[in-house]
């Protein structure tokens, strides 16, 4: 970067949306509300909201908190299935990208593009990338295990080359966003140099003042490396979640997770006393009795920055490798 400002770091997801650099933040239930979407987005990115579990009076507080910047929404599919007209809802604040994670998006296809928006759908393994392709997602996801909250087995670094060879060969105007373990400028380069065209950013971001984190929690990630995560079912179990069996959440080892990881079967049958013990510690920003919500790349991140200073070091740093060693355009 020099006086004039930062470069505009061009890929075919910039061109395509007309945005200026290639990070999206990732929807995380709970933690990407309206405001730090539009952060993103003011930010030269695309801002997406968590949709979670489906809230339609949150989700209208958190559009009404973005002040008319192009921002878009995901949802954890298989409970939008639970309640499919909580999307007409949101599709009526014109969001830019609707993305869906962790189920069939065939239902949902139809209303997404009727409403002009993009269709980005999160995959965790090639299976999920073709079910994409076969509804003609505008984007694609390859997200990796390291990545914090939800995901499966497979890591970004190989996940994210066969997918963007799989779609190079079966669809290649369809634009790929790598996810997992991506939190400052050379991961982003490295996406770049994998095939992606972007990145989807959640524990960084969920490390951004805008982020509705509590402190403690955040405190708790600082003190944190990449090795103080684990996945497991046990936030699923207690919260009495029906997730599918093929994803587990990638949480920060505490006390919580102490004391029942391992242990499944026996807190399914204690949930309906440890669930509001759990609903209580989280309430309270408890960060060893309820989950606390990041990833490996929790080892990169020092410090609580505004997104918009997050995305500039991203594209600052991503920017100095790019030219080192080749890559996207730099304008």
């Amino acid at each position: 970067m020099d006086a004039a400002g930062p470069v505009n770091l061009s890929t075919r997801f910039t061109r395509a949306l007309n945005v200026r650099y290639p990070i999206v933040s990732a929807p995380m239930a709970f933690a990407a509300g309206g405001a730090l979407a539009a952060a993103v987005s003011r930010a030269g990115g695309l801002g997406l909201i968590g949709g979670g579990y489906g809230e339609a009076a949150w989700l209208e507080e958190q559009f009404a908190l973005t002040h008319g910047e192009p921002v878009g929404v995901g949802f954890i599919t298989w409970s939008l299935h639970r309640s499919a007209s909580l999307l007409s809802e949101v599709l009526k604040y014109h969001p830019r990208a609707v993305m869906l994670s962790f189920g069939d998006p065939r239902p949902f296809v139809d209303a997404i593009r009727g409403a002009g928006a993009l269709l980005i759908c999160q995959c965790q393994n090639m299976e999920h990338v073709e079910q994409a392709l076969d509804v003609s997602a505008d984007v694609v996801v390859a997200q990796g295990a390291e990545a914090g909250g939800h995901g499966a087995l497979r890591g970004t670094v190989t996940l994210v080359p066969e997918a963007a060879d799989f779609i190079a060969a079966y669809s290649p105007q369809t634009l790929l966003l790598a996810a997992g373990g991506i939190a400052d400028g050379r991961g982003l380069a490295a996406a770049l140099m994998l095939g992606a065209d972007g990145v989807l950013v959640g524990t960084r971001l969920w490390a951004s003042r805008e982020a509705l984190v509590a402190e403690r929690h955040h405190l708790s990630m600082l003190a944190a490396n990449g090795d103080d995560t684990l996945r497991t079912h046990v936030p699923d179990i207690v919260r009495q979640l029906p997730w599918p069996a093929e994803f587990t959440a990638r949480i920060r080892r505490n006390a919580f997770t102490e004391r029942w990881h391992g242990r499944e079967q026996e807190l399914a049958g204690h949930a309906a006393v440890e669930g509001p013990r759990y609903r209580q510690a989280l309430a309270e920003g408890d960060p060893e009795n309820a989950a606390v919500w990041f990833g490996e790349a929790a080892g990169l991140i020092q410090s609580i920055e505004p997104a918009a200073a997050i995305v500039e070091q991203m594209i600052g740093e991503a920017t100095l490798q790019l030219q080192r060693h080749g890559g996207a355009s730099l304008d």
